[in-house]
C-alpha cells in the first residue's frame, strides 16, 4: 500500500504542493533509526552463549535464514557443524540436520514457526518477546507447545549501517529441546563486547 501526503519542511510548518511517496511509514519516518530492511538484524556471537549449554556437539544445525552467515560462525567457532546457504529457502526446502537455529526475518515468523514445527525437529528461534502474542502463535504454541530462553537484557543487533540496535527485548523461542523449565530467564553474558 502506498501513502500520498503533502511535505512539510523541517524547519517551517509551511506545506509545499510536492507529495511524497511512503512504502512503509512504520519504517521510513520512525524514530528509530531509519535503514533499508528492518528484517536484518545480524545477531552478535554472545547471543547464543544461553542456548550452548542445550546443544549436542555432535549434532548438525541448520541454520535456516542464512543471510550473511553471522549466526553460523559463531557456532561454528564453538565446535559445531553447521549447514545452510543465502541461496536455501527455508520455506519451500529441508536440509539434513539435527537442530534448526536462526534469528529469523521477523516478518516472516509465523511462517518460519509454522514450518519448524512441520518438520519437527528441535528449534530455536531468536523472536522478539511480541511473538507470544497473537491468535494464529497462540494456536500454534497451545498445540505443539513452546520453551522460551529470555535474556536479563536487550541484545544490540548490527543493523546494515553498522550500528548497534536493541529497541526491542528478544527470546530464544525453543522447541524439542527439553529445557528444564519451560520459561528460562538467564544472564546474557556480553564477554568482552
Amino acid at each position: 500500500m502506498i501513502l500520498y501526503y503533502k511535505s512539510i519542511s523541517k524547519r517551517s510548518t509551511k506545506v509545499t504542493n510536492e507529495y511524497v511517496a511512503i512504502v512503509n511509514p512504520k519504517t521510513e519516518y520512525s524514530k528509530r533509526e531509519k535503514f533499508a530492511n528492518p528484517d536484518e538484524c545480524y545477531t552478535p556471537e554472545y547471543a547464543i552463549n544461553p542456548l550452548l549449554p542445550y546443544l549436542k556437539k555432535d549434532w548438525t544445525i541448520w541454520d535456516c535464514a542464512f543471510g550473511t552467515g553471522r549466526l553460523a560462525e559463531h557456532f561454528k567457532k564453538h565446535g559445531f557443524n553447521v549447514v545452510g546457504a543465502d541461496s536455501l529457502d527455508f520455506l519451500d526446502e529441508d536440509l539434513e540436520c539435527d537442530f534448526i537455529c536462526t534469528n529469523p526475518p521477523y516478518s516472516k515468523k509465523d511462517w518460519f514457526l509454522s514450518r519448524a514445527f512441520k518438520l519437527a525437529k528441535p528449534f530455536a528461534f531468536l523472536l522478539p518477546l511480541t511473538t507470544l502474542e497473537g491468535i494464529k502463535r497462540g494456536k500454534i504454541f497451545r498445540e505443539h507447545g513452546i520453551q522460551l530462553i529470555i535474556p536479563n537484557r536487550r541484545i544490540n543487533f548490527e543493523i546494515p549501517s553498522g550500528k548497534k540496535a536493541a529497541w526491542f527485548a528478544v527470546a530464544w523461542f525453543c522447541y524439542g529441546l527439553s529445557l528444564p523449565n519451560d520459561l528460562m530467564f538467564v544472564s546474557l553474558d556480553k564477554g568482552n563486547v
